[in-house]
């Protein structure tokens, strides 16, 4: 057990942007808002037989990167947790972590290490979801993210990471919710920020636990027309999603470097941060190094994010996705960029493939691989199984080369190990992605080469 007046010296970060440190007698403490390299004394607040969790009295020792957090609500809001941490040490970290998952994990050691995909740190979060409480006992409504280790919502006046605009609509929805008769009925607010025609164009999902009055509809339509947003109503479940009102222009997300245009939905799942996204689509083309000549297969496609760039290039690519509903989506982009022909979508359970899927798709010279947090073990595991008994799956020929896209490196590592170890793949490449900058996110990118 740690000792109160016990010095600790902090060695490392862990997923959750926590220090870590071992005591006297070598037990594990995890510490609230302590960076690697500090030295500090700690008062405990959870103890287990292996571990204990901590937060910092006294400090000697001072990182070097320590920096004064730039948002007044750090420390209560638990939307960020590195603010404190200069912002280079941040990806410095999180390389760290890729590395150290993939090893332990997946005992796969990429052959070379790629410059991380950084950009701005501020001001880049065009998607989130904001809760909404009316509190009397704090004067009223509330509208943020909730704070640190609790249910309770953050009493914010501005935010550092939404974009500018957006953050200046805190307030103004604040004294909105307030007056309308179903205050205590409205859980949160969605946001989703696109580009159309050369303008910003910004979405407000409101859920609703009630039917809206007609004097609450009449506020939500003055707040969109004094605020230049749109509302969007969502009474039950997200497939309820429906305009207040007909929208002139909607949103899309753009890719010029590939004159790609992507109009979505507020509720759609898109990237957080744009300009890492087309970062990150640009590399990963490049990883590929596809051809006119090639056939590509882009798993766990969404929209077509990477799918209809990669049209621009190769013969055919073929994206598949879990849903049906999402599949029309991509094809209807397919078509509104004139790539309906280059590219085609397929609907499948991702978490449930077999070889004989395999097979059906066909072969493909290069595959981009882009899964959730549960990673693409099936995915994975499929060809590992080819690879182990080739006559399962008889004139199969494996993709030369994979690009994978992981925003788990735990999953990363696993299914690396898989691809390495038992599919006959080499980690050639990998790198991280500062998607989520002042979170402890790990975003990452990996090669994976078939001799």
């Amino acid at each position: 057990m740690s000792e109160p007046n016990e010095w600790l010296r902090v060695e490392s970060l862990d997923l959750e942007a926590q220090g870590v440190a071992h005591d006297g007698q070598g037990k594990v403490v995890f510490i609230e808002g302590a960076l690697p390299g500090e030295e500090v004394q700690v008062k405990v607040v959870r103890r287990k037989n292996q571990w204990e969790q901590a937060s910092v009295v006294a400090m000697r020792r001072e990182s070097s990167q320590r920096v004064m957090a730039r948002c007044p609500h750090f420390g209560t809001c638990g939307g960020c947790k590195m603010q404190h941490f200069h912002v280079a040490a941040q990806v410095a970290v999180k390389q760290r972590v890729l590395e150290d998952n993939l090893w332990h994990l997946g005992k796969v050691k990429p052959e070379r290490v790629l410059r991380p995909i950084e950009g701005p740190a501020w001001g880049y979060r065009y998607r989130a979801r904001l809760s909404v409480r009316h509190v009397p006992k704090k004067g009223g409504v509330l509208v943020g993210f909730h704070e640190r280790k609790s249910s309770y919502v953050a009493d914010m006046q501005r935010c550092e990471i939404l974009p500018a605009h957006v953050s200046a609509l805190l307030m103004p929805l604040r004294a909105l919710v307030a007056s309308m008769d179903a205050r205590d009925r409205l859980p949160q607010i969605e946001v989703a920020v696109g580009d159309a025609a050369e303008r910003t164009v910004t979405a407000l999902v409101l859920r609703h636990l009630e039917p809206l009055s007609e004097p609450d509809l009449m506020r939500l339509r003055d707040f969109a027309r004094t605020h230049d947003v749109q509302w969007w109503l969502q009474p039950k479940g997200p497939d309820t999603v429906h305009p207040l009102d007909a929208i002139d222009v909607p949103l899309s997300y753009r890719l010029p470097e590939f004159d790609v245009e992507m109009p979505f939905r507020p509720t759609d799942f898109t990237q957080v941060n744009h300009h890492i996204n087309r970062v990150l689509v640009g590399r990963a083309l490049r990883l590929l190094e596809v051809s006119a000549q090639e056939r590509v297969i882009d798993w766990f496609c969404g929209l077509g994010n990477f799918t209809l760039p990669l049209a621009r290039h190769a013969r055919e690519v073929l994206g598949i996705e879990g849903s049906e509903t999402l599949v029309q989506r991509s094809r209807e982009n397919a078509a509104l960029n004139g790539l309906a022909e280059r590219a085609r979508f397929e609907a499948r359970n991702l978490f449930e493939l077999e070889t004989a899927d395999l097979m059906r798709y066909g072969p493909a010279d290069k595959w981009l691989v882009d899964p959730p947090r549960e990673g693409a073990f099936a995915l994975s595991k499929a060809l590992a199984d080819i690879h182990q008994e080739p006559q399962s799956a008889p004139g199969f020929v494996p993709p030369r080369r994979i690009v994978y896209v992981s925003c788990n490196p735990a999953t990363l590592a696993r299914d690396a190990g898989l691809l390495v170890h038992q599919a006959g793949y080499r980690c050639t490449q990998a790198g991280v992605v500062n998607m989520f900058p002042h979170t402890a996110h790990v975003e990452s990118i990996a090669v994976f080469d078939r001799e």
